[in-house]
């Protein structure tokens, strides 16, 4: 224990420099274990999502889209096991959205629904 002539209640670790390099080392692994794999491209109509998932086939591939949420998940029986779903700011119009899967790369275009108006006019009497 260490004391500075300042403070002396003040106590500090000849490990605490190292401490803090390691916290920030693994936030810095935890948020590129989260995203790896995973890239989002946003252009003005649509995202491109790719998802990296070698070894599964198409009939393993499970794509749900419900309002602003995209689940993407893998059959029990794949090679491997993927389970994640993504929120969008708009809501995802499903029937001009596609899917393809390319060298193990599952590329989805999410077409971003236009918000229809259902303001009516009233008359004035």
């Amino acid at each position: 224990m260490i004391f500075t002539a300042a403070n002396p209640n003040l106590r500090r670790s000849v490990y605490a420099p190292a401490l803090r390099s390691l916290d920030r080392f693994l936030d810095d692994a935890i948020a590129v274990a989260k995203t790896a794999g995973t890239q989002l491209k946003e252009e003005d109509k649509h995202w491109e999502l790719s998802i990296d998932v070698p070894g599964v086939s198409r009939e393993q591939l499970n794509i749900a889209i419900e309002g602003a949420t995209v689940r993407v998940t893998t059959v029990e029986d794949a090679p491997r096991q993927y389970k994640k779903a993504y929120e969008f700011t708009q809501e995802v119009d499903t029937a001009a959205s596609s899917a393809k899967l390319e060298n193990g790369v599952l590329t989805l275009k999410l077409v971003k629904l236009v918000p229809e108006s259902k303001a009516t006019t009233l008359s004035i009497d």
